[in-house]
């Protein structure tokens, strides 16, 4: 690795970052300290305002000395990790069975007119972003909607008003 990578690396990977890592790599025999890359990718996430760079993912595979293209593989597979700018929320409205035969659908439509925004784009105040995702776990509410870390079932167009509403 060049000298100019490394300072990159360092300069990516403060020292708070490294240690929220480190406790997850610590739930991980030594051997297999690449087991926190899904953590690994959510912190670096969350301090870069909801979102990854190919910049944060190489300093993952650095810092869990795993290939660059294996970090890459989680990152596009999984649909809570985001490759491009989001808003301060992140609307992630479920399109599984449930949610669309009560609703979904019509939700999702009542939010991309409302925010004026399709799906994975950001609100021109940089507030929200709409996406839709697979399942959410709850079908017994559905139709549901995960915002941040809160989870939003039995949603109508007036609970959703409500909820925007009540959001910084």
């Amino acid at each position: 690795m060049s000298l100019e990578q490394q300072k990159k690396f360092e300069d990516i990977l403060t020292v708070p970052i490294c240690a929220e890592i480190d406790k997850w790599v610590a739930r991980y025999p030594a051997e297999q300290k690449q087991s926190a890359v899904m953590s690994a990718l959510r912190i670096m996430q969350e301090e870069n305002g909801g979102w990854l760079t190919n910049e944060l993912m190489d300093a993952v595979a650095h810092y869990l000395d795993m290939p660059r293209i294996a970090v890459y593989e989680v990152a596009s597979f999984y649909s809570m990790y985001e490759h491009q700018p989001v808003g301060r929320h992140k609307i992630c409205i479920c399109n599984s069975i449930s949610c669309m035969l009560n609703g979904s659908e019509k939700i999702l439509g009542y939010l991309q007119e409302k925010l004026g925004v399709g799906l994975g784009e950001v609100t021109d105040d940089g507030r929200f972003t709409i996406k839709e995702v697979e399942c959410l776990g709850a079908c017994v509410g559905a139709p549901a909607a995960m915002i941040g870390k809160q989870y939003y079932e039995n949603l109508t167009p007036e609970v959703l008003d409500k909820i925007l509403k009540d959001l910084d």
